[in-house]
């Protein structure tokens, strides 16, 4: 069915439209949580949330066109302020991401066989080494499929500034990739032989 139609479907009360809905935004959503919090429960809280303020939402004038770049910026924003919240108020203890079961559920998550695979686990923990607009540039136009201009309106950056940026984040990511890579294999960089560093 199409968004526009679905959407149409919610707004007149249809709770299998809503469920459809859900069903086929839930790991966009899911995904870019996860990607902020680092922590599957987080990316869960998160998730229920903005679901929760897209329900809300649904008699605003947000149309099919614009509909998943609006669903993907209100997920961002939904993510950085439970980080910030968590901050506030630290766990009683920290947890490695890694160690952290992924989400159960009873449809199987595309974020989650995203990162099962080992090779992607490897791209994801390489995200966590690039700058802050590179991660989140590679994230909105590599994984949610975004155009230019809608990263550029989420993020508040010039579109000049992503278009430029996004080149360098793609070579920044390959080049982490690289590096981990040669880590795990037991192949430390000379840089990592002249410093020390332990490799992964």
């Amino acid at each position: 069915m199409e968004l526009s139609l679905l959407l149409e479907r919610c707004r007149l009360g249809d709770e299998l439209a809503w469920e459809a809905l859900v069903r086929r935004c839930q790991a966009r959503v899911y995904g870019v949580a996860y990607h902020y919090t680092g922590r599957a429960e987080d990316a869960q809280d998160v998730a229920q949330d903005v679901f929760v303020h897209v329900y809300r939402s649904l008699d605003c004038d947000v149309d099919a066109e614009h509909f998943l770049a609006w669903l993907v910026r209100l997920s961002r924003n939904a993510s950085i302020d439970h980080l910030r919240r968590r901050k506030a108020r630290p766990p009683a203890s920290d947890i490695d991401a890694q160690e952290i079961p992924y989400l159960a559920t009873s449809v199987p998550n595309p974020e989650e066989q995203w990162l099962a695979d080992s090779r992607k686990r490897l791209i994801h923990r390489a995200l966590q080494g690039l700058s802050q607009l590179s991660r989140e540039i590679i994230l909105l136009r590599e994984i949610q499929g975004l155009a230019h201009s809608d990263i550029a309106s989420i993020l508040e950056t010039p579109l000049g500034t992503i278009k430029s940026r996004a080149n360098r984040a793609r070579l920044e990511l390959a080049k982490k990739v690289l590096e981990l890579s040669q880590r795990k294999a037991g192949h430390p960089s000379a840089g990592e032989k002249c410093h020390g560093l332990h490799t992964i």
